[in-house]
């Protein structure tokens, strides 16, 4: 097909269909997982690209529900990454998610990688489980994928920084994905679809969790997958039941004035701010 995938576009959706049906009925929400997706080769040329994102003027997040990095569109792209993150933006990736996620309204790419692109977190930072922000902070689509591909060599399980499935009252993990080199998650986007990696990450200094993150977008949604009204939201943080340290993270008294903002106001309104504040 291309440097990236081997096959055929044919080929490519093939594959969808055949693992649409496992899509679809995943539990605790559609989701699913291909290893060795990519041609290694090509992959290890994006990982030889991917810069140490704590050194970069980069969108980072330091508080006790996340402690991450994250690039600022294609700023820190290199060459080939540029070429990937294009092709998973491109017709042919396109229809091979609408065919493997069944989704009936058509998907749309967010070339401007907002919330996305290149991710990274280091030693003992995590991702609290939640909700993602449910429409794009410009345009207003509804937010429908996420595919996640993850660059990460050797990663042993004693690291920790699995993806973690909840289910919708945070009793149980439904799935747990190890982010081992050249795995590829594709699930659904809703109000329900809770996930994250909750706990510290535990991997050496000199290691961290890398991955590559892309959205994709819808102009309307299925009701069902809303809560009541579908007005927009950021992206909304829960604690695990009976967890101590989630207990802990979650606590009041660790939420400034601008944490619970952030948590009640929509993403275009913080963005909006954001730009009145920069002027000044």
């Amino acid at each position: 097909m291309n440097e990236y995938i081997e096959g055929s576009s044919k080929e490519l959706m093939a594959l969808a269909e055949k693992n649409q049906s496992i899509y679809l009925t995943a539990t605790p929400f559609p989701h699913i997982t291909f290893h060795d997706f990519f041609n290694t080769s090509y992959l290890d040329l994006i990982l030889k690209e991917f810069p140490d994102l704590s050194k970069k003027k980069t969108i980072s997040h330091n508080n006790t529900r996340e402690i991450k990095y994250g690039s600022k569109g294609e700023l820190f792209f290199g060459k080939e990454t540029k070429k990937l993150m294009h092709f998973l933006n491109s017709e042919p990736f396109l229809n091979f998610l609408q065919k493997l996620t069944g989704i009936k309204e058509q998907l749309i790419p967010d070339p401007h990688f907002s919330g996305g692109g290149q991710h990274e977190i280091k030693k003992g930072g995590l991702l609290k489980i939640h909700v993602d922000f449910n429409k794009h902070p410009e345009t207003s689509l509804d937010r429908r994928i996420n595919v996640l591909v993850y660059l990460n060599k050797d990663w042993q399980k004693s690291f920790g920084g699995y993806l973690e499935l909840w289910n919708n009252d945070m009793s149980e993990c439904g799935a747990k994905i190890l982010p081992i080199f050249n795995t590829l998650t594709v699930f659904s986007t809703t109000d329900f679809s809770y996930h994250g990696h909750p706990d510290s990450l535990n991997c050496p200094e000199d290691r961290s969790r890398k991955s590559l993150a892309l959205y994709y977008y819808s102009n309307g949604r299925p009701a069902e997958e809303t809560n009541t009204r579908n007005v927009q939201h950021g992206t909304l943080f829960k604690p695990r039941k009976g967890n101590k340290n989630d207990s802990k993270a979650f606590s009041f008294s660790n939420y400034s004035v601008s944490d619970i903002l952030i948590e009640i106001l929509p993403p275009i309104v913080i963005k909006s701010i954001k730009r009145m504040v920069g002027k000044k």
